[in-house]
């Protein structure tokens, strides 16, 4: 039996001016799975992962989320609803520790505001984001600031981040971006182990990286979908060989 909907998208359009960068995607992804977005330079995928976080409105279709349209919602009500996403380009505090990056987040939906109260008092925060930080590997970094970090460890201090507001789905796009092998083998590893028991969708360029964790891969050209199945299914598609493999091979 196939797991229930968590994320559909119907005739999802975005224009910018007479360039269509997203042109009517529906995309369907299950609960628990892990999806892979490919394709060219400029085939849409970044602008596809805005218009689900809610970064930038659509011009056209819809975006349905756990049962509920959230088609032009803002980003922060996005955000609340469980979407999380990590940066193609790395977006951490550098002069905040590694552990207050994560725990800005952890303590800002639970704790009301109060003028006097110390941060680092709030009960629970500071436990909750050692335990975030443990499922990363940076727990025996959590006091060095994020800017002393390698860029491997950078990216997944993103990832502790996005963890930290507890989503049930977690867009990631190009999380090996700019790694070494041994860092892409990593979190190759890393993003299995986050994946089991949340849903997550990841942009990507690096096609060892797709083959290897994706259950589904999604092909985007011109906007448009290309092709979709299963890593297999992706590798033997001609029309995808012809327009996108055989360019990055």
């Amino acid at each position: 039996m196939s797991a229930p909907v968590l994320l559909q998208t119907e005739q999802l359009t975005r224009a910018f001016g007479s360039l269509l960068a997203v042109d009517r995607v529906d995309l369907t992804i299950r609960r628990g799975e892990l999806r892979s977005i490919i394709g060219p330079n400029g085939a849409g995928k970044t602008t596809l992962f805005r218009l689900i976080s809610g970064e930038i409105r659509p011009t056209g279709g819809c975006i349905r989320f756990d049962g509920r349209e959230i088609t032009g919602l803002p980003r922060h009500h996005v955000a609340r609803l469980g979407i999380a996403k990590s940066y193609q380009i790395t977006n951490v505090f550098p002069h905040l520790s590694v552990l207050e990056n994560v725990r800005v987040v952890v303590q800002g939906p639970a704790q009301s505001f109060d003028f006097w109260s110390r941060a680092d008092r709030l009960d629970g925060a500071r436990d909750r984001a050692v335990e975030i930080l443990a499922r990363v590997r940076l727990e025996r970094k959590a006091g060095l600031l994020a800017a002393q970090l390698s860029h491997g460890e950078q990216r997944h201090l993103e990832l502790a981040i996005a963890l930290a507001s507890n989503p049930t789905l977690l867009l990631l796009d190009e999380p090996t971006a700019g790694m070494s092998p041994e860092e892409t083998d990593e979190t190759i590893v890393l993003i299995r182990e986050l994946g089991a028991g949340r849903t997550v969708v990841l942009v990507e360029h690096k096609m060892r990286v797709v083959m290897k964790i994706s259950d589904r891969v999604t092909v985007l050209h011109q906007g448009q979908v290309l092709a979709e199945g299963t890593p297999d299914e992706i590798r033997a598609n001609g029309r995808v060989q012809q327009t996108y493999l055989g360019a990055t091979a």
